[in-house]
């Protein structure tokens, strides 16, 4: 059976991806990898916002680009619900944003090196997701019942995600369990050797703190991947959209990184943003057995509620600069709350 006839309508499990479709976009992913770290980012530098925006603006193109290919090739269906995919991944991801600054400035990693460290992390998150993306198509496809624990999961982590940040609570992705079970488990020096994640000191290997970092950043993207992943199986359970849409986002999220991270105390709403389309999807997919949401409808509202919580934010920070108050990461900036450092 053709891959365009295989698609039907609702949320039958099947796929646009023919095995064609698949090692070619594939094979694209590859090669720009290759290009990325052993041509572009050969030797190790700083990022600056430019370089940064521009590599942003070429993973968004080539996002759309591919969206178009999905959109002429398989209809308007697939197509939407390969971008409202990409917008949730997209927006969730963002969210690592704040987290990745959180690791660097207490892992004190330089910006030289940083790159290289979501290189790799990201480059692991790619393998990780695909299991965890094809492990959720086949349970959902033989437990129809998790659609609703998914459901619920992403309706509590969204109303989660909001309560934090309405306490201001700021994570401290360093000082986890896992963390300190790996710092006791795994022999490691304070010193950074340049950009190698292991050296040798006294006649020992040990694990440098670009190690540590990159650890934190994998256990960080697992981490959202439990959101991020549930979150766009509201959306459609084709395995292709899915994985393809994940990994679009991923791919651009180093360059992003670099772009807004110095300004990231700008999006002090996004997390309210985030917890909407959390709490939204979560009731889309519990609701699937009795009223359908068409992907159009989604779309629109997860872009309403990505789109104004950042316009929010942007005028929030523009008002608290004519004031003279600092922002903050939490959205509260210039509060005088209690409990707040002073």
């Amino acid at each position: 059976m053709p891959a365009v006839s295989a698609y039907r309508a609702g949320m039958d499990i099947n796929s646009v991806g023919s095995p064609a479709l698949w090692a070619g976009f594939i094979g694209i992913v590859i090669v720009m990898l290759a290009l990325d770290l052993g041509v572009f980012h050969r030797k190790a530098h700083v990022v600056g916002f430019k370089e940064a925006s521009i590599w942003t603006g070429v993973w968004i193109t080539l996002s759309l680009i591919f969206n178009g290919f999905i959109w002429w090739k398989f209809g308007s269906k697939a197509g939407t619900e390969f971008l409202t995919g990409y917008l949730i991944e997209k927006s969730l991801s963002i969210d690592n944003i704040f987290v990745f600054v959180v690791i660097f400035g207490s892992m004190k990693i330089p910006a030289l090196y940083q790159h290289r460290v979501l290189f790799w992390g990201i480059l692991s998150a790619l393998v990780l997701r695909a299991l965890m993306i094809f492990a959720g198509v086949a349970a959902l496809e033989r437990f129809h019942w998790l659609i609703y624990v998914f459901g619920v999961f992403l309706i509590v982590t969204g109303l989660k995600l909001f309560l934090d940040w309405r306490k201001g609570e700021e994570e401290h992705p360093e000082e986890n369990w896992f963390m300190r079970f790996i710092r006791k488990t795994v022999p490691s020096t304070s010193r950074l050797d340049g950009q190698k994640f292991f050296t040798m000191e006294n006649g020992r290997k040990l694990a440098t703190p670009l190690f540590m970092a990159l650890i934190l950043v994998e256990i960080t993207d697992v981490i959202f991947a439990l959101d991020s992943i549930p979150a766009i199986f509201a959306i459609t359970r084709d395995p292709f959209i899915v994985f393809t849409s994940n990994i679009f986002a991923i791919l651009g999220l180093r360059s992003m990184y670099f772009m807004l991270a110095g300004m990231m105390e700008k999006f002090g709403y996004l997390k309210v943003g985030l917890s909407a389309v959390l709490v939204f999807v979560g009731t889309k997919m519990a609701l699937v057995d009795l009223f359908h949401i068409p992907s159009a409808i989604s779309l629109l509202v997860i872009a309403a509620c990505i789109g104004g919580s950042i316009a929010a934010s942007l005028i929030k920070a523009k008002r608290d600069e004519q004031r003279g108050n600092p922002p903050g990461l939490d959205g509260h900036a210039g509060d005088d709350r209690s409990g707040s450092d002073a």
